[in-house]
């Protein structure tokens, strides 16, 4: 992207995904940059997500396929490097009924239908519990650490710097302020993986979503999306739910174990607010409202992020 942010100051709201990787860029840019989260990132919904790539409940549709293929070329590149816990993966979606070819198609490789109506792709599976940490190391290498603020109510209230970026996901009904954010609850098991390669996905499996996406060491089974719903208690009996749909799936995760139950709250919002809003002597970047598509569209939307961040310095220049 260059180094046209040489001596600019950002400060970036949120540690989640879209936070780190805007910081990152920001700082490879240029820029000096703090990082300030009410949480860090190993408590955001970034740490629960399966993250399989996947623009799932994220709108519009037009500028979704432009960062999702961006971004899925990015992690292309990270899956030679053992450090990321980026792999690529072949993967199914089945349906009780054959649908349309996805509008996201081309954004992806290797892309077919299946003789039973669904659909095969390769696809990149991200592992969080290593992706963030990789982050957070590439970040520190560029003087960067997330600061836990826990005490931020407004974006009016943040420190004063050149750049002001706004990654904070839900958090951003309250400190934008935007009433148009909407909780989606996902809770997902944990589990042993038995020795399975491909992610399976099922969004139409009659008793709800099924997924089953290994990652390096586990599998991660989902899920849930309950609209409204603000608990982060995992609830039994849905874990039970999804444990028989995703056996249904692939009944090889009969035999798995279960590691952990997580539960996380999706940022979703009737389209991904990445804009620049001139606010008093102050221009605030907003990159929050990415709904199921945090991590899948999380490269295009930073490179977006600097490129605003870019017209902004030399809009004042």
């Amino acid at each position: 992207m260059g180094r046209d942010l040489s001596g600019a100051t950002a400060t970036v709201i949120g540690a989640g995904v879209s936070g780190l990787t805007s910081a990152l860029l920001l700082a490879e840019a240029g820029a000096r940059v703090r990082v300030l989260a009410a949480a860090p990132p190993a408590r955001t919904v970034s740490a629960v997500a399966a993250a399989v790539w996947y623009p799932y409940r994220a709108y519009p549709e037009a500028l979704v396929l432009g960062w999702s293929r961006r971004s899925r070329e990015v992690f292309d590149g990270l899956s030679t490097d053992p450090t990321s816990g980026v792999i690529l993966r072949e993967g199914l979606e089945r349906f009780r009924t054959p649908p349309p070819d996805p509008w996201w198609k081309d954004a992806v490789r290797a892309f077919r239908r299946t003789p039973d109506g669904g659909w095969a792709f390769e696809a990149p599976v991200i592992d969080m519990g290593r992706y963030l940490p990789f982050l957070l190391a590439r970040l520190g290498r560029l003087g960067v650490a997330p600061e836990i603020v826990p005490a931020l109510r407004t974006l009016d209230g943040a420190p004063a710097s050149d750049l002001l970026v706004n990654c904070a996901g839900l958090g951003a009904r309250e400190l934008a302020p935007d009433p148009t954010l909407l909780p989606i609850r996902g809770q997902v098991v944990r589990a042993t993986n038995p020795g399975l390669t491909r992610f399976l996905i099922q969004d139409d499996h009659p008793t709800g979503m099924a997924y089953v996406i290994p990652r390096l060491d586990d599998l991660v089974l989902g899920g849930t999306a309950d609209e409204g719903a603000t608990s982060l208690d995992p609830d039994p009996a849905t874990t039970a739910a999804i444990l028989r749909r995703c056996a249904d799936l692939e009944p090889a995760v009969a035999s798995a174990r279960v590691l952990e139950v997580k539960v996380g709250l999706r940022p979703g919002r009737p389209s991904i607010r990445l804009e620049a809003e001139r606010r008093a002597s102050r221009t605030i970047i907003h990159n929050y409202g990415h709904g199921g598509a945090g991590v899948t569209v999380s490269w295009g939307c930073a490179e977006a992020v600097v490129a605003l961040c870019k017209l902004t310095m030399q809009s004042h220049t």
